[in-house]
Parts: structure tokens; C-alpha cells; sequence
């Protein structure tokens, strides 16, 4: 996030001004706060500080607990089938979700990391064995207390073969023996992970994997129990449902609305301000109009359209109100099933990527929304070298269609057609694609259709079998901030079927590298730089959303970070994140709704 263009200027990431106004304490029926009787001459107690269910105590600027609600939305539409990460990643509902037990470590607005269910974690002598002591304070919301065995048999669960969870690739080569019990070639009990006692869990990797315990931030547990009295769904329905972390699920209506409130009986650390949290499903044109209409507090970047960034900068109120960030650091690539014709030939490959007019996307459709994109890792990124790989593939329409003669299709003659495929992206992704496939047709020659599919039909494809999905726009963002996860994305054997030896050598030695981290780093760029030469994937934009949130919602956490970014930072309110800590609603939520959302 160093870099001059992630800056995405601090004159527009230092909108947020943290409203402090003075609350009106235990004024007596309209009198001045000094003429209030004192406690004494009443025979009463003077009034206390303001806390919440967890006896939290709110600032002085906070709205009443009834207002302490936030309304967030969700993409209604997609099937969502659950709100724990390890029952499913692609098929959970993107609105606020695990939140009903705590990681065993979290991250913090500058991306540090923090205890969260372990106090402490450590790695012996052999750099393959790490330690978790989980706080002994933790319970289930049933009584139970949170225990070692609870983690085990979550991860045992993801990768069980029999339950086919969308994320097992996630630790493969990582947890000893992950990838051997998904094929189904080892059992159970020889996955990498043991509990030593009731407050201690060990992991086990494959080779020395120093990224670990950032990988980690993904490990929200499943209660052992519910999981065997009710099954993996148990969360999908309040009266199953049991909770170890900050909040518990009271309703859930599909796609119309989920509901949370605070779990009285929460033990752990990440104590949050909020009392009620309340998830709207909407479509994804509607995230403007409800927030315009203060049926919502906020509205994800990536689900406004590019007439809804027009607007909202046009509007000198909602601008005040839209915070760009570099969000996960995401990245938008078309990829191809290059293991067969047209795309296994490097030269066509190398004629789409000359054929990409990125600045005219940012100038035309993408506007404040992204960067150009010259490679995967966007800048500010660890190992990030995007600068370095601008000119080897630039904006050359006539190189494009000179290679794509040598390759046999001059002026797309032969060229076969083309779907063009998305994963139920929304407005903005999609008219990038559109632009793209024009371009494709009006300059090449080669005819593309473009296709929105839905979420879980794409996912369950590509899943299933890469070679399914022949050319597509996708996006990645990171799991955690270590070069090895993003890079890892394009490691033979995962999501796409590019494959090139040199970047599998070079990945899989630099992520369990733990020397010198420059020579780390210098690794990992080489890897890249094959990656982008070798067309693994055309990359268009790194995404620098703009999150839409009201000013009422204040906290340390939405003050600039160490890079001057002031924003909802990813991973937002979550298991995962220190974020819920810090935020509240201050008493200027009654300018915009003065009776509490129900």
C-alpha cells in the first residue's frame, strides 16, 4: 500500500471525520443538564456510563443501545446455503457471516495480526509443528466450553472427502496430509491437526510454512458437538444454531434477511459495540437507491454499477460518504482453458493480451473503482512488481492481430466463438467484459458472447473440472497477506489449467523459504514475471472499491491507517477481523433514522 497510485490519493481516503458531538446527559424534563437535581438531593444514584449486553461501555458520542443496529446488505438472488466458511465458502451468504465463534487469530485495520481464540501460537525447532493455546475463558452458548476438539473436527470436516468443501485447496501442500485425506487416500485421523489437551492444538505442515498462523485468520470453528447432533447446517436454522463468539443468529429468512443480536454469553475478546446486526438480501442494482433511501447503513463498493460511481461523485453529500480502499487487494483477469484449441497456442494467448486497452477501461468504465493491472499482485502488496511488467503486453492491436495470423486465424478467419463467462458479477465486472468482447469482435475479428452465469452453477464447473470454463473474467483477492497465497492461485493443479514447472519450483520454494526475505521476494517476483509472460491470465484492474457507509458509523477502526487509508477494512465485521471492536453508531443516526430499524 506504499505505492503513489494505492495512495487513491489521501486527499480522497481522509473523507471520514469522526463526529463527536456532545451528548445530552440525563437532562430532567427539559431543563439544562446543570440544573438537573443532583443524586444526593433526589436520594438517588448519579447515572451511570452507558454499556451494552456485554458491558461494554459506550462513548459519549454514541447513539442509545436501541439504535446500536446496523443494517447491511447481502446479494439476494445467489444461492446461499450457509454462514459458516467451513461448511462452505462460495455457497455462503456474503453479508455478515462468521460471527458465531472466534478465529483462532485476527487481523487489524494494518493487516497485523492479533490473538483472537489462541492467547499465544508458536513453531518448534523444526519450523513444521505450531502450537495454538487457546483462551480457557471460551464457551458455547449452551454451556459447553470451546475446546481444541472443536477446531480438530472442523478442519477434519474441510477436508473430508465426503464433504467436498469448495476451499480444500486452501491448505493443500500446507496441513500435513490435507491434500492425501480429500483424495481420500488417508484417513481422518491422519490429518496434520491434534489436540494435546483441551486448550492446546497443534498443526502440523508439510514443510516449514511461516505463513501459518496468517492462514489462520480462516479458522472460525464449528462446534464438535452440534456438528454431530445436528450436521453441518446446524448454523442455518436459530433453533439449531449454537454460538461461542460475538453475536447469535436469531433469524434468517432467505434470501430476504438475517438477523443477529449480541451473544449475552460471548467470553472471548473481540467485544464489540454493536447490539443488533440486521442483513438485508438485495439485488445487486438495488444497493444505491436503499441507501439513498436509508433502508441501509452501508453498501459494498463492489455491487455499485458505474452510473451509481457517477452519481455518488456527483453528489457532494455521498461523496463525503464514499471511502476508496485497496479492499483485499483484488485483482480482475480473463483466463483461458489453454489444455486445448484455440488457447493452448501461446501466440493467441499473447494476441488477447495485446489486444486489452486497460487505461481506456479505468478512463471509460472503471473510472475510480481500479488501477491498471499489469500483473497479478496489486501494488502495496507484498512482492508486488506491477510496474516492472507494464510494457511486455501493451495496448498493440496490430501486434495482436500479427500474432494471431502466425497462429493461423488472420482477421479471425477459423477462429472458433467464444462465451465469455462471469461468476454473477455485478454491473461493473460485466461491462468490462462487454467492452472486452467488442473489441474482440470489432478489431480481431472473433466473435464472443458474454454470459453473467449464476454463482453456484460457475463455481460447481469450475470445481468440478477447469477445463468447463474456457474463458472467463474472474477476480482473487487475498486470503491472507503473504505472496504464497495469491501466486498460489495459478500453482499446477489448482483453478485454472495453466501450468508451467519453473512458477510451480519457484512458488512452492519461496513459500516455505525462511531466510533472507529479500531473496524470498525476489522468488516470488520471478515466478510472476513467467505468469504474465507465459499469459496465465490477462490482468485488466486491481479493484480499489468504494465503499458507501454512513457518517454515523465511527470508530477507531475507520480512522486512516498506517498508509493513510481510512476505511471499512478488510475483513470487515467478522470472525476474522478486529474491525466489530472498534465501530459504533454515534447519536447523529438520528438525522437519518430516528426510530430504530426492526
Amino acid at each position: 500500500m506504499h505505492s503513489s497510485k494505492l495512495a487513491l490519493s489521501k486527499r480522497m481516503l481522509a473523507v471520514i471525520a469522526i463526529l463527536l458531538l456532545a451528548g445530552l446527559l440525563q437532562a430532567c424534563a427539559g431543563a439544562p443538564a446543570a440544573e438537573a437535581p443532583a443524586a444526593a438531593e433526589t436520594g438517588g444514584e448519579a447515572a451511570g456510563p452507558v454499556v451494552n449486553a456485554l458491558g461494554k461501555e459506550l462513548p459519549a458520542d454514541a447513539a442509545p443501545l436501541e439504535q446500536q443496529v446496523l443494517v447491511y446488505p447481502y446479494a439476494a438472488g445467489n444461492t446461499f446455503t450457509t454462514i459458516d466458511i467451513y461448511e462452505a465458502v462460495y455457497q455462503r451468504a456474503d453479508g455478515l457471516t462468521d460471527l458465531l465463534s472466534d478465529a483462532l487469530v485476527r487481523v487489524d485495520k494494518n493487516f497485523d495480526l492479533h490473538p483472537g481464540a489462541a492467547t499465544e501460537w508458536s513453531v518448534d525447532e523444526s519450523g513444521l509443528a505450531w502450537t495454538f493455546k487457546l483462551d480457557p475463558n471460551l464457551m458455547w452458548n449452551d454451556g459447553t466450553p470451546v475446546t481444541a476438539d472443536d477446531y480438530v473436527a472442523t478442519l477434519q470436516y474441510g477436508a473430508d472427502p465426503e464433504h467436498a468443501w469448495d476451499f480444500t485447496w486452501y491448505f493443500n501442500g500446507v496441513i500435513k496430509n490435507w491434500s492425501q485425506v480429500v483424495a481420500g487416500e488417508m484417513p481422518l485421523e491422519d490429518l496434520g491437526v491434534r489436540a494435546e489437551d483441551a486448550n492446546t492444538l497443534v498443526v502440523e505442515t508439510e514443510t516449514p510454512a511461516p505463513y501459518l498462523p496468517a492462514m489462520l485468520i480462516y479458522s472460525t470453528p464449528l462446534q464438535k458437538k452440534a456438528l454431530g447432533e445436528y450436521g453441518p447446517l446446524y448454523n442455518s436454522n436459530p433453533e439449531t444454531s449454537v454460538s461461542s463468539g460475538p453475536y447469535k443468529l436469531v433469524e434468517w429468512s432467505r434470501d430476504q434477511r438475517l438477523v443477529y443480536e449480541i451473544n449475552p454469553d460471548y467470553k472471548g475478546t473481540n467485544v464489540p459495540y454493536i447490539e443488533k446486526i440486521i442483513s438485508l438480501g438485495i439485488g445487486n442494482d438495488g444497493y444505491l437507491p436503499a441507501y439513498e433511501a436509508n433502508e441501509i447503513d452501508f453498501a459494498l463498493g463492489r455491487y455499485l454499477s458505474p452510473a451509481d460511481i457517477q452519481i455518488i461523485l456527483s453528489d457532494p453529500e455521498l461523496k463525503a460518504q464514499y471511502h476508496p480502499h485497496p479492499g483485499d487487494f483484488r485483482t480482475y483477469y480473463f483466463f483461458f482453458d489453454d489444455s486445448k484449441p484455440p488457447f493452448d497456442d501461446l501466440r493467441v494467448r499473447q494476441a488477447f493480451a495485446y489486444a486489452l486497452d486497460r487505461q481506456g477501461l479505468i478512463d471509460n468504465v472503471i473510472k475510480e473503482q481500479g488501477i491498471p493491472a499489469y500483473s497479478f499482485l496489486m501494488p502495496g502488496f507484498p512482492a508486488s512488481n506491477s510496474e516492472a511488467y507494464k510494457d511486455i503486453y501493451p495496448y498493440n492491436l496490430d501486434k495482436a492481430r500479427e500474432l494471431l495470423a502466425e497462429a493461423g486465424y488472420p482477421n479471425g478467419e477459423g477462429f472458433p466463438k467464444l462465451t465469455l463467462t462471469l461468476r454473477n458479477e455485478p454491473a461493473m465486472p460485466e461491462a468490462v467484459a462487454q467492452a472486452y468482447a467488442s473489441t474482440l469482435k470489432d478489431e480481431l475479428g472473433i466473435e464472443v458472447d458474454v454470459s453473467n452465469m449464476e454463482f453456484k452453477t460457475y463455481v460447481d464447473a469450475m470445481l468440478a473440472d477447469p477445463t468447463e470454463i474456457q474463458f472467463s473474467l474472474i477476480s482473487y483477492g487475498m486470503d491472507f497477506l503473504d505472496p504464497s497465497n495469491m501466486l498460489g492461485v495459478f500453482v499446477s493443479g489448482g483453478r485454472h489449467t495453466w501450468s508451467n514447472p519453473e512458477y510451480d519450483e519457484l512458488v512452492t520454494k519461496a513459500s516455505s523459504f525462511v531466510g533472507d526475505p529479500a531473496e524470498r521476494i525476489k522468488m516470488f517476483q520471478d515466478a510472476e514475471k513467467i505468469l504474465v509472460d507465459d499469459v496465465g491470465g490477462v490482468f485488466v484492474y486491481h479493484q480499489t472499491p468504494g465503499d458507501l457507509y454512513k457518517p454515523y458509523l465511527v470508530g477507531e477502526a475507520l480512522t486512516p491507517d498506517n498508509n493513510g487509508v481510512a476505511a471499512w477494512h478488510w475483513p470487515g465485521f467478522s470472525g476474522f477481523s478486529t474491525l466489530m471492536q472498534d465501530v459504533y453508531i454515534s447519536n447523529e443516526v438520528t438525522d437519518y433514522r430516528p426510530t430504530p430499524p426492526q
